[in-house]
């Protein structure tokens, strides 16, 4: 070979070295056939750590983890490339200082001029930020769609609850009319009661199912966690069993949150429950609170500001990964038939998130589950011992005592009902009529309007809420101005009434009972 052929191989080689040397991004470096280390590029030491003189001579097994060491897997990775001649390979690389990465590797196999075997071309990349960048775009998508899932979800089913009301309104006021017959046979009475019974179940359902959808009715108010819980200690060991040990732990001083606190009660008690049943042979449920400060809006959903975290955890089975996924789905239970209607954990999402909060659920099979619950920190504080309630300045009626020891008033004999379902409209006027009333009824707020500006005189308007055209809300409101003596009671099994309508005297949750209209009906 010439001279200067000579030289421009040379000039090649060393061009080629300088270049090898200057890539940064890259760990770049040989292997000996035996895979130790003989030569080390800029790339190299700036990602894996070493220097030239600490790693050329030593085996590359010391990239490695000593898991994947202990599988052998530097001198597969080694046997593979030498016989297929090339391996692409990902995983998890060891730093100098013990630090782990993500490595994207290449490792080929080198042949010199006459085809001999001479060793390994290992280029290795790190690949951590990208990795993690992919995993969370695949969370925030997995994210995404859980919520549409249960957003669709929610809204099938708050629409089936609505519907679902109304059909047990028009039994139970039916039911109800019929147990005030003087006429009805002891026997019909005992069918009459235990048809009542069932209606009431159908009722608690409904309300567990409007809960899920964020369309139940809540009344929040500032509330001192610790005082709840502590509240309702006896409750929970007396619902729960001898075999379960509830523990409760909070700080001295908690921020106080803005909850239903008769719907988080119930929420707790299901919970309790739930881990019970997870615990066939006893166990502990430890109910724990602190002060969290949101600052990263996607990672729970929630708006950056001060929430406090309740968590529940439980000593019981856990759940896998598919039960944990669908743990919060409506009618979705790992219990037998008839002992569960798989409504108790999607209530509780429902009302957290109707509250303003997130729920998460943490699990793994044999290690129990926890529970945690962000709760918006109410700006109003409430000392230790107090409970603080909203003022309302409308007439929610519950449960009254006596219905039938209210006289009916002289100014309110004649009362108009308004509603688009017809069972529930001929069940009302029936069930007003019964008692005295003039009742009449509209199948729309217009039909409404239409007899108030007519002849009639009604000094009462029952009205539902939800109807086509006008809502029962803005016939409220235009009521307030056109005719301010009438008194209009609001009707609604949804939660989305306005809090301040015009006009409206009273509310009533369906599906009402007797009790619960005449108190309505009656109140000033």
């Amino acid at each position: 070979m010439k001279h200067d052929d000579l030289e421009e191989l040379r000039r090649s080689h060393e061009q080629f070295r300088l270049l090898v040397q200057g890539v940064a991004d890259y760990a770049i470096y040989m292997l000996d056939p035996e895979g130790n280390v003989s030569s080390w590029n800029s790339g190299a030491e700036r990602i894996k750590g070493y220097l030239p003189e600490e790693i050329i001579g030593r085996h590359y097994s010391a990239f490695f983890a000593p898991d994947d060491v202990a599988r052998r897997e530097p001198w597969s990775n080694l046997q593979a490339a030498k016989e297929v001649g090339r391996l692409e390979t990902e995983g998890w690389r060891v730093r100098k200082d013990g630090s782990r990465f993500w490595a994207h590797v290449v490792l080929d196999r080198i042949d010199d001029e006459s085809g001999k075997f001479v060793g390994f071309a290992k280029v290795t990349r790190d690949v951590t930020e990208q990795r993690n960048a992919a995993r969370a775009l695949e969370q925030a998508r997995e994210a995404l769609f859980q919520s549409q899932k249960l957003e669709a979800v929610g809204q099938l089913t708050g629409g089936v609850a609505h519907d679902f009301n109304n059909l047990l309104m028009a039994i139970h006021g039916n039911l109800e009319l019929l147990t005030q017959r003087q006429d009805l046979p002891a026997k019909a009475r005992t069918l009459v009661t235990n048809a009542l019974s069932g209606v009431r179940r159908g009722v608690a359902l409904t309300q567990r199912m409007l809960a899920f959808a964020r369309r139940q009715q809540l009344h929040l108010e500032p509330v001192n966690l610790a005082d709840l819980v502590y509240g309702m200690s006896d409750l929970m060991r007396t619902s729960l069993g001898p075999s379960v040990v509830v523990e409760a732990s909070f700080p001295l001083s908690l921020p106080a949150v803005l909850v239903d606190p008769n719907q988080f009660e119930l929420c707790l008690l299901n919970l309790g429950v739930n881990a019970r049943d997870a615990m066939p042979d006893g166990g502990t449920v430890t109910i724990s609170g602190r002060a969290e400060v949101v600052r990263d809006p996607d990672a729970l959903g929630l708006p950056p500001g001060d929430y406090v975290r309740l968590s529940i955890t439980d000593t019981g089975e856990g759940m896998d990964p598919a039960t944990l996924a669908r743990a919060t789905e409506p009618f979705f239970t790992t219990k037998g038939v008839g002992k569960g209607t798989g409504l108790g954990l999607s209530m509780v999402h429902g009302i957290v998130q109707q509250c303003g909060g997130a729920l998460r659920l943490s699990s793994s099979r044999n290690e129990g589950t926890v529970v945690d619950m962000w709760l918006p920190v109410a700006n109003q504080v409430v000392r230790p011992g107090e409970r603080s309630a909203t003022d309302k300045t409308d007439v929610s009626v519950q449960e009254p005592s006596s219905a039938g020891a209210m006289p009916v008033a002289a100014n309110a004999t004649s009362v108009l009902v308004v509603d688009d379902d017809p069972l529930v409209l001929s069940t009302t006027v029936e069930m007003l009529s019964f008692e005295g009333y003039d009742a009449v009824g509209a199948s729309s707020a217009l039909q409404a309007l239409k007899l108030i500006d007519g002849t009639s005189p009604f000094s009462i308007v029952v009205t539902d809420h939800a109807m086509p055209g006008m809502t029962g809300a803005e016939l409220a409101s235009h009521l307030a101005d056109s005719h301010p003596d009438i008194h209009v009671i609001l009707a609604s099994g949804y939660a989305e009434l306005p809090g301040d309508t015009p006009g409206v005297r009273a509310r009533l949750q369906k599906p009402y009972g007797r009790a619960d209209l005449l108190a309505a009906v009656r109140a000033e």
